[in-house]
């Protein structure tokens, strides 16, 4: 078998064992889809993602996740999520518990040009509910 088909082979391997059921994986999508949810401005699908005992630095709730949310889309035309690194595991001694760390700018526009823009360390714990990765706790510097 030639070199080509060999690396072929490996590289389809490879892709199908990331597949949907990873929960490693799944957990990645998770938090790229936060992040698509908050540059499309969609609340509604941004609430979904959100555990039922969601907290952000251990004070604010759902509700407070909602009227941030809804008052940053009205203000902005366009949102933008910039990840800088980010980094997604699982806990070993909980498999339904996740973590993402990432370095994010958060910027908001009428145009192109950032009118608001704010550079971030957060922290992020998913509970993994009904196969589904779900956003718990939110904390950021």
């Amino acid at each position: 078998m030639s070199a080509w088909k060999i690396a072929a082979l490996a590289l389809l391997m490879t892709l199908v064992g990331c597949g949907r059921d990873d929960p490693e994986t799944a957990l990645q999508q998770a938090a790229e889809q936060l992040q698509t949810t908050l540059e499309n401005k969609q609340v509604g699908d941004l609430m979904e993602l959100l555990h039922a005992d969601f907290q952000a630095q251990r004070q604010y709730d759902r509700e407070w996740a909602r009227r941030t949310a809804t008052l940053m889309f009205l203000r902005h035309r366009n949102v933008r999520v910039i990840a800088l690194s980010q980094r997604s595991w699982i806990e070993p001694t909980y498999p339904d518990r996740g973590h993402t760390e990432a370095q994010v700018t958060l910027a908001g526009a009428e145009s192109l040009l950032p009118q608001q823009a704010g550079h971030y360390q957060i922290r992020l714990e998913w509970r993994q509910e009904q196969g589904e990765w779900l956003l718990a706790r939110l904390e950021w510097e």
